[in-house]
């Protein structure tokens, strides 16, 4: 089946607090043209490249979230979650003017950045989507932690994890997107972090904009957030959101299964690099296999997973 490029139909702009600066940040999301991806753009940076392609092999850190910079030192933080909002929506372009160093955090979910979408809309462009096939399995080991992805002809995910936590434990979920299953399953989930941690990384003068309006914050006994959580298993789902954002960052949709053992970031990162190690572990979709697409331009965890 032929599917189209999209990008949003006008530019919208989204202000908010950064997580971990808790500076008041301004995006200005733009309709780009087909064929141009996902590129970040920061607009307080005057002076040399400041554009910033949202592609695995730009990826410069992913302890605390993902980060993308050039080589110039222009660098944006916290791309996850939005990443994963224009996955799950079907936006293939669009030009993202950014000016401080990371994406407002807003409740911690990926739902924000869905509702506005669905509020200016979408636009069918006149290409096909870059889509990668995955052909093989290819997996990725790392202190006890796994990812696999493994040949499917839809975008699946499926996750667990395990945390030494009453209202955590050991978590699975699996989803594929499809029929608007993102929405549904996975955009709602917010990140979450340990209050022991929260308070660490403020001593550091990092998560100063972290608060109980846009995370999940865990005390030793119990979620502290008065409303409690918004599925029963969000902790897992939220993973999810993020790996959909990290691979997203393949520079196209990836036809796969993804499997995530106690995986974040920096696994996420590693299954794309182990992706496009081997030209024979991909190809392109067979409706787009005439778009002229680099394999390049294709394509430690803690607090705030």
């Amino acid at each position: 089946m032929r599917h189209a490029q999209h990008t949003l139909r006008a530019k919208t702009t989204i202000k908010g607090v950064g997580l971990h600066t808790g500076k008041t940040i301004r995006m200005d999301l733009i309709p780009a043209e087909a064929g141009e991806g996902i590129v970040f753009v920061r607009s307080d940076i005057r002076k040399g490249d400041n554009v910033i392609p949202a592609l695995w092999d730009h990826v410069i850190d992913t302890q605390l979230c993902t980060v993308i910079g050039n080589d110039n030192g222009a660098q944006v933080g916290t791309i996850e979650h939005l990443m994963s909002a224009l996955r799950g929506c079907g936006i293939d372009n669009l030009r993202i003017e950014i000016d401080g160093p990371e994406v407002p955090i807003l409740d911690g979910s990926a739902m924000p950045f869905v509702e506005r979408f669905d509020e200016v809309g979408t636009l069918e462009q006149d290409a096909p989507r870059r889509s990668i096939r995955v052909l093989k399995e290819v997996s990725v080991e790392h202190d006890g932690k796994r990812v696999t992805l493994m040949p499917s002809e839809e975008s699946e995910f499926s996750g667990e994890i395990n945390f030494d936590h009453d209202d955590i434990g050991r978590q699975t979920f699996s989803t594929r997107l499809i029929n608007g299953n993102f929405k549904h399953d996975i955009a709602q989930a917010r990140t979450f972090g340990f209050l022991h941690e929260v308070e660490y990384m403020r001593s550091r003068g990092l998560a100063l904009g972290g608060s109980m309006d846009n995370a999940i914050v865990l005390s030793p006994e119990a979620v502290m957030n008065p409303e409690g959580l918004r599925y029963n298993d969000e902790f897992i789902r939220h993973k999810l959101l993020d790996a959909i954002g990290d691979l997203y960052l393949a520079g196209g949709v990836i036809l796969g299964a993804y499997d995530g053992v106690k995986a974040g970031h920096m696994m996420n990162n590693k299954i794309l690099h182990a992706l496009f190690a081997d030209p024979s572990n991909w190809e392109y979709a067979e409706d787009i296999s005439h778009v002229p697409v680099s394999a390049t331009q294709a394509a430690s965890e803690s607090v705030f997973a």
